[in-house]
C-alpha cells in the first residue's frame, strides 16, 4: 500500500509533515492557482507533479475535477465539459499522473447538516441527519431521478474511458456521501457497492475502476473486507480513503481512526491479503483542539492522529501476512 496524504498543489506546513512522517506519496487537486494557463493543461500539471517530485514526493492521484454538473445533469454544455475531462485525462497520461478520482454526485459533493457535532474530548466532527432535509427546497435543477443520472454517467464514461485508456490513465470513481437518495430533489446513485459495480460495468475497460471511501461504503451499511475482496480480485480497486464512521445513512458521524463501526485492523489485514499496492490516505478527520475548523475534515492534528494510526496497522498487517511488507 503507498500510503499518502492530501496536499495542496505548492509546498506548505503538511508539505514538510507528511515527509517527516515518512510519507512518499501525494494526492492532490488540480493547479489552479495557474494564472495564465487552465489547470487541466499539461505544462501546470508537469511542474506541479515536478515541485513533489523535488521535493522527494510521487503525486499518484488527482482527486479534483474540471467542471461537470452540466455533464451530471445532461444539460446544454455537457459535451463541452466532456472535452475539458479529456483534456486532462490526456494530459495526466503525458504527465505520467496515474489516477483521477472523480465522483458523479450532481449539484453538489459530499453533503453534511453539520460540521460542529463533537466526538471523544470535545474534538469536532462532521454529521448527517436526513430529517433536517424533509422540508428543505429543490435546487435550481428541480427533480433529477435516478434513471437520469444513469443515463448521463453511461453517456460521461462512453466518452472518457477509450481516452483513459489510450492514456494509461486509471479512472477512480468515489460513491455517493452520503449513500442516500434523494437529497433536494436530486438524486443519488452511488449509494453502494453493488451500484459502484454496476456503474464500472457500464463500459467494461482495465481503466475504470473504483476510489473504495471506507467511510461512505459503511455508512450505507457495507462489510468493508468483503468490498475490498470483491474489488481488488477484478483489480478494479485504484485507489482507498481510509476512514471510518458511526450510524446509518439517515443519520451519521465522522470519526478518530479508531473510533468508528469499521474493524480497521481487519479491513487493512484484507489490503494485504489481497496485495493492494495503490494509493491510500486518511481522510476527514476531527478537528481537535485549538484548531479553527475552518476547513473542516481537513485540519493538521487529525490527520497526524490518522497517519500515525494508518502507520501502526500497516505494520501490524505486514506481519500478519506472509510476503508481505509495510511500505
Amino acid at each position: 500500500m503507498q500510503l499518502a496524504e492530501f496536499l495542496s498543489s505548492k509546498p506548505d506546513q503538511l508539505w514538510y509533515l507528511s515527509k517527516q512522517m515518512n510519507i512518499n506519496y501525494a494526492v492532490s487537486g488540480l493547479p489552479w492557482d495557474e494564472k495564465t494557463e487552465k489547470p487541466w493543461d499539461l505544462m501546470p500539471l508537469i511542474r506541479m507533479k515536478q515541485r513533489f517530485a523535488d521535493f522527494g514526493l510521487t503525486l499518484s492521484v488527482i482527486e479534483s475535477m474540471p467542471p461537470s454538473n452540466k455533464i451530471k445533469l445532461g444539460t446544454p454544455g455537457r459535451d463541452e465539459e466532456i472535452e475539458i475531462f479529456q483534456q486532462l485525462i490526456v494530459n495526466m497520461g503525458a504527465a505520467g499522473i496515474p489516477v483521477l478520482c472523480y465522483n458523479f454526485m450532481a449539484q453538489f459533493n459530499w453533503f453534511r447538516t453539520s460540521t460542529t457535532t463533537r466526538t471523544r474530548g470535545g474534538a469536532l466532527v462532521s454529521s448527517y441527519d436526513h430529517r433536517l432535509m424533509a422540508n428543505a427546497p429543490l435546487t435550481e435543477a428541480g427533480i433529477v431521478t435516478e434513471e437520469q443520472l444513469w443515463e448521463n454517467l453511461h453517456y460521461f464514461l462512453e466518452k472518457i474511458v477509450p481516452v483513459a485508456e489510450s492514456a494509461r490513465v486509471k479512472l477512480a470513481l468515489h460513491p455517493d456521501d452520503p449513500p442516500i437518495s434523494p437529497i433536494r430533489g436530486v438524486s443519488r446513485i452511488l449509494t453502494s457497492a453493488a451500484a459502484l459495480q454496476r456503474a464500472i460495468d457500464l463500459v467494461p475497460s482495465a481503466y475504470s475502476g473504483i476510489t473504495l471511501c471506507q467511510g461512505t461504503l459503511a455508512t450505507a451499511g457495507e462489510d468493508i473486507p468483503a468490498v475490498i475482496r470483491h474489488f481488488a480480485n477484478q483489480q478494479k480497486l485504484f485507489f482507498v480513503h481510509f476512514r471510518d464512521v458511526k450510524g446509518t445513512p439517515e443519520k451519521f458521524e465522522e470519526t478518530f481512526h479508531d473510533d468508528g463501526q469499521t474493524d480497521m485492523l481487519e479491513a487493512m489485514k484484507t489490503y494485504y491479503e489481497v496485495g493492494f499496492d495503490g494509493p491510500a490516505r486518511p481522510d476527514h478527520v476531527p478537528t481537535m483542539e485549538g484548531e479553527s475548523n475552518e476547513n473542516p475534515g481537513y485540519e493538521l492534528l487529525g490527520r497526524l492522529f490518522g497517519v500515525g494510526y494508518i502507520t501502526g496497522l500497516m505494520e501490524a498487517a505486514a506481519k500478519m501476512t506472509p510476503g508481505s511488507a509495510a511500505r
